[in-house]
């Protein structure tokens, strides 16, 4: 467990807990490398939110590139050998999986790169990346930027002081309705689900518990999206005999929004806290973050004020741990690509889980063979 920042000694009420990082004393510019929807809605609010400077916008789609640069009062460059002579920066690169390998390539030696999850396709790619990465020399973090929601800081810092006790318990329930038909390149991918979406709450127990032993897992289609390899996963990370773990997702609950949710639960042997994330719930529009909390010092529950939610402060963290990395001011890059390939090699375990099967149930004999 590392610290998001400076902490009291004694342990603060909840309105003092960790929700946002520290910003870098002298930060660099940024470039984007691709102006999708993630980078209109959600880096450059969150740049711009910090004071840092988005200098120059790359999209292969210049209608895109000329959205995001405006949003950002930054330039529009009109090829990506451009975008990467610009000297001194971090390149913030939110491209399709498949990109991220030819475009680190030709990154310059010595570069620091933000890169959007997730880590490649699958396990094979995502080492290819690694290595890429080792061998240029690159200072890259993966933008897992769930651990870095005002929520999940409030709560990591909870958990790091010990108030909860030790953690015995964590779950993830989402059910809710996702427009999947907004991103129509999902229906070209042999694996969906859990690479695309459940990740992020894979990288989240791990932020949390740490290196599961093994995982039992299982990801499936819904006949109301069968253009989809799948949309709905269960997985069950092995902790030992004394934890329990599960992430479990349902893109499909159809049936009105009273029922919708999208929570994280931890338990430990002192305390409890749940967090909800809003972005899942009436998407796009989302709701609200919220995050309660129950210790054995208080003995009730209490709501966590919170400074904003997922979308987008979240986005802010994972930049300012980066930038702070290059400059010497944080030890620690909390989400480098080392760890990512770790959360990659979780979603692999969770696909051969599902490939392999059920263990099979034992037949009770007919009742001819017992008599």
């Amino acid at each position: 467990m590392h610290r998001h920042h400076d902490l009291p000694t004694e342990r603060a009420p909840l309105n003092a807990l960790a929700q946002s990082w520290r910003k870098p004393s002298a930060p660099r510019s940024i470039v984007c490398i691709g102006g999708g929807g993630i980078v209109s809605g959600a880096h450059i609010p969150a740049y711009r939110a910090v004071g840092f400077e988005v200098t120059a916008v790359f999209d292969l789609d210049a209608t895109r590139a000329a959205h995001c640069a405006s949003l950002a009062n930054a330039v529009v460059v009109d090829s990506l050998e451009q975008a990467l002579a610009l000297d001194g920066v971090v390149f913030d690169l939110a491209v399709p999986p498949q990109a991220i390998a030819p475009i680190l390539e030709q990154m310059p030696v010595g570069s620091a790169v933000l890169i959007q999850k997730p880590f490649g396709r699958d396990l094979a790619e995502a080492s290819r990346i690694l290595a890429i990465i080792q061998s240029r020399h690159l200072v890259a973090a993966v933008n897992f930027q769930l651990r870095f929601s005002p929520s999940m800081l409030a709560l990591h810092d909870l958990v790091t002081r010990g108030a909860l006790g030790r953690i015995i318990d964590c779950e993830m329930s989402l059910h809710c309705v996702m427009p999947w038909e907004n991103w129509p390149f999902l229906a070209q991918l042999a694996r969906m689900e859990f690479v695309m979406h459940s990740i992020h709450y894979l990288d989240l127990v791990r932020h949390f518990l740490g290196e599961p032993r093994g995982v039992w897992a299982q990801t499936v289609a819904h006949p109301s999206a069968p253009q989809l390899a799948s949309s709905r996963s269960v997985a069950i990370l092995d902790y030992g005999a004394q934890v329990r773990a599960f992430v479990a997702t349902n893109h499909h609950h159809h049936f009105g929004n009273e029922e919708q949710r999208s929570e994280f639960r931890i338990e430990g042997t002192n305390g409890a806290a749940i967090a909800s994330f809003g972005a899942n719930l009436l998407y796009p529009q989302g709701a609200p973050d919220s995050l309660r909390v129950f210790t054995s010092e208080s003995a009730h529950w209490r709501d966590v004020p919170l400074r904003g939610s997922w979308f987008p402060e979240a986005f802010e963290g994972p930049m300012c741990n980066l930038q702070r990395y290059l400059s010497g001011e944080d030890e620690v890059l909390v989400s480098s690509a080392v760890d990512a390939w770790r959360t990659m090699a979780l979603v692999e375990a969770c696909y051969a889980s599902s490939a392999s099967g059920a263990t099979p149930i034992p037949q009770m004999e007919s009742l001819e063979e017992r008599e």
